[in-house]
């Protein structure tokens, strides 16, 4: 790894902002920006928390946690919106900022993590079988107009 100083912790929901030009790069700038913006807002004030990836003090990755308890499954943990910067890329990032959810989660007492990926993004299959998950189903989705 370069000579970088890394550090993961939770973004305080009025700080939250600052991972949408992350949030943007994920959706491939498909959603406008004034939406994003409500959008994250309100999503902290719900059930969900969200970590940044630093090297001191520049963000550079983002997962979003959502927290419920799930029939199926107990207390769970959903991750969303997992990314690290290009340039901070195949370094082990990714590894470690797993491990820091996989305690964190841990300590909220969670039985379970699941997460969605797009079937396109084939990079984060590999990443995420690699991590030890396993596709247990489809996810569908229907657009309500």
């Amino acid at each position: 790894m370069k000579d970088i100083s890394i550090n993961i912790r939770i973004i305080e929901p009025s700080e939250i902002l600052c991972i949408l030009p992350f949030i943007q790069k994920l959706g491939h700038y498909s959603i406008e920006e004034t939406v994003l913006r409500e959008r994250l807002l309100e999503m902290a004030q719900q059930n969900y928390e969200c970590l940044g990836v630093y090297d001191s003090d520049k963000l550079i990755g983002t997962c979003g946690l959502w927290f419920q308890t799930r029939h199926y499954a107990g207390r769970s943990l959903e991750i969303d919106h997992v990314i690290i910067d290009e340039n901070y890329r195949n370094q082990g990032l990714g590894k470690k900022l797993m491990d820091f959810v996989y305690d964190y989660a841990r300590n909220k007492k969670c039985n379970w993590i699941e997460l969605n990926t797009y079937v396109h993004n084939f990079l984060s299959h590999k990443f995420y079988y690699n991590q030890g998950f396993v596709a247990k189903g489809y996810h569908f989705i229907k657009e309500l107009n």
